[in-house]
């Protein structure tokens, strides 16, 4: 907590609560890996009380047409004019122009990166409308690992919802996120996607969001995020 907040490296705060030169709510703390809390709990420092901004998460449900960017030299429509927030927040990976669905939003940088970190194995979910109908055997190379020009990619869930001669729709998930990498899968198995929704980011969905809307998160779906990273909300280490 005391190195997230910029007072030295880890090492050097594990000096300092050894040295009694902290405390949290006035008493003197000696105990490595303490736990606090940065919302309620008063964390001084050689006499210097240390401040925390507050961490946001947002989710929005980003129509098609938007660019996943703060800024563009063409003017073009960006995902950070449906966001409302006098705090600075960040998008948390991608989703490219054509795509619409579900994108999370946050100003906690730890966080963001646990969340794209591919040995975390963090679940994206998409709805994919795809010209024609794909067979079994193109489905199972998807289920297996697929060869892209960057690569081999993990093995993804996929599930047929509607077969039609003309287009389908096919639920993937997948736990990576390389650029237009959807798109880029059901290409190489020679069934261009049409249409495409990310309907679920690990434990959040887009249940009482309407197209273009944003919202905070609820206690509990924090709770739920900072659970499938294997971290506490709210708490960390001194």
């Amino acid at each position: 907590m005391m190195a997230k907040a910029g007072i030295a490296s880890r090492r050097k705060c594990e000096e300092l609560i050894l040295q009694g030169k902290v405390k949290v709510n006035g008493k003197i703390v000696k105990e490595l890996g303490f736990k606090v809390d940065s919302l309620r709990d008063a964390i001084e420092v050689n006499g210097e009380i240390l401040e925390f901004s507050e961490k946001i998460h947002l989710v929005l449900n980003k129509p098609s047409g938007y660019l996943t960017s703060s800024s563009d030299s063409f003017g073009r429509a960006m995902v950070m004019d449906l966001i409302n927030e006098e705090t600075r927040v960040f998008p948390v990976g991608r989703l490219d122009k054509d795509t619409e669905g579900l994108l999370f939003f946050t100003n906690d940088g730890e966080l963001a990166n646990r969340l794209m970190h591919p040995k975390f194995g963090f679940k994206k979910t998409y709805i994919a409308e795809v010209k024609g109908c794909p067979e079994k055997r193109s489905m199972d190379k998807l289920r297996k690992g697929i060869e892209l020009d960057d690569g081999r990619t993990y093995p993804a869930d996929v599930k047929l919802i509607k077969e039609g001669k003309e287009k389908s729709v096919i639920e993937i998930t997948i736990s990576e996120g390389r650029k237009r990498q959807i798109r880029r899968m059901f290409k190489a198995i020679g069934h261009d996607v049409i249409k495409l929704k990310r309907v679920k980011y690990g434990p959040l969905s887009l249940e009482g969001l309407k197209l273009g809307q944003c919202r905070r998160l609820t206690d509990l779906e924090i709770q739920s995020l900072l659970k499938a990273v294997n971290s506490e909300q709210g708490k960390g280490l001194l």
